[in-house]
């Protein structure tokens, strides 16, 4: 199989450290393996700037969604109502995952290159009192926009209610000081910018607001507070868990430390996405979303201006070259999109430019050949 690196907002290319971790078959009930557990847990809430006992760390088998639906469902029940801020697809989820449970709910919706406004939310909130639950996205990987949770968390906050936030792409790519923000539920996933491979999800949750979801889960295997509840004691998960995923996610929270934790990280990932965006802009290719809301996790570019241009020709032509792009997921524009994140340096994107360019330039040659013919 060829090997080619992922320049998407997860699962992202990992070191062959952290893919060396997974070689190693271990036991669930091992006490070493739980306090592998126990120690990731704790790492957790370091990097969230929070700990015990105000903020606990829950981990949670499947993807970033299931760890989004089990604190939706665990945390908001038909008694309760959700106002979700969304400006992309997995801010729709959310509505989708709120539809599905029962759980009443107000969507907000901007459109994808404009960041949900605290001010409209504050509205929203006053003039709909049964509020109980206000959530949003803040990397949304459908347009690579970074949303304002700091302005938002301030209104929710004012406001006494609860604050759920899907930190999927950011968290440990972006610092976000959690505490000081006020947020109740902080969901991200192992595959992202921590840069482990799939297989859970965690959820970071301030103490008395996860008091709050026992006995509320519609769901056994994804309730919150029993996941909690169990792993809590020593490091146990509930049911049986990914463990070669949590031994390569403990490699890549060393890995993480050793590079200098999220200050590190980020600026490495802010210098690609710049970089990208510099080198792209030589090839007459426009980044979706302009100015200080673009985030540093995944860019989308509208196509070049030339009518013969399409994505799969060059999405192929890329991969035979080493690198693996992704389609745009933006419903009013033709666009496709790069990632930031992962085992992806400045040497990277400057390759990456130079395979756009000789594709570019290829299908130029070739349609002046076809004009001349």
């Amino acid at each position: 199989m060829m090997n080619y690196k992922l320049l998407t907002p997860g699962p992202l290319t990992t070191t062959d450290t952290v893919k060396k971790e997974m070689l190693f078959d271990h036991c669930t009930w091992d006490d070493d393996y739980k306090e592998i557990t126990q120690e990731i847990r704790r790492k957790l809430l370091g990097l969230a700037h929070v700990g015990e006992p105000e903020y606990t760390c829950v981990l949670m088998q499947g993807s970033g969604t299931f760890g989004v639906e089990s604190v939706l469902t665990s945390s908001a029940g038909p008694e309760d109502c959700l106002l979700i801020a969304s400006n992309g697809a997995y801010g729709d989820r959310m509505a989708d995952i709120a539809k599905h449970a029962g759980i009443p709910f107000i969507q907000y919706c901007e459109e994808y290159d404009r960041v949900p406004c605290a001010d409209r939310i504050r509205e929203l909130i006053q003039k709909n009192p049964e509020i109980t639950h206000v959530s949003m996205v803040h990397s949304e990987t459908t347009s690579g926009i970074l949303n304002d949770i700091a302005s938002v968390a301030k209104v929710v906050k004012e406001a006494g209610r609860v604050f759920i936030v899907d930190a999927m792409s950011s968290f440990g790519g972006v610092d976000i000081p959690v505490g000081d923000l006020g947020i109740d539920f902080i969901i991200s996933s192992a595959n992202k910018c921590i840069q482990g491979v799939p297989g859970f999800s965690f959820i970071i949750c301030r103490r008395d607001e996860l008091m709050k979801c026992n006995g509320k889960a519609p769901s056994l295997s994804l309730d919150l507070y029993s996941q909690w509840e169990t792993m809590e004691k020593d490091g146990k998960w509930r049911f049986t868990s990914p463990t070669h995923t949590v031994l390569a996610f403990a490699q890549a929270l060393r890995e993480m430390e050793e590079e200098g934790g999220i200050e590190a990280r980020s600026r490495r990932y802010a210098g690609n996405n710049r970089l990208l965006i510099e080198k792209l802009a030589e090839l007459g290719i426009r980044p979706y979303i302009e100015g200080e809301y673009q985030g540093p996790i995944i860019t989308t570019f509208f196509y070049p201006e030339d009518s013969s241009f399409s994505f799969e020709e060059m999405y192929r032509y890329i991969k035979e070259r080493g690198y693996a792009i992704y389609p745009g997921k933006v419903t009013d524009a033709d666009t496709f999109r790069i990632g930031n994140i992962g085992e992806i340096y400045e040497d990277d994107i400057i390759k990456l430019y130079g395979i756009i360019k000789e594709f570019l330039e290829d299908k130029e040659n070739q349609e002046n050949d076809r004009e001349e013919q």
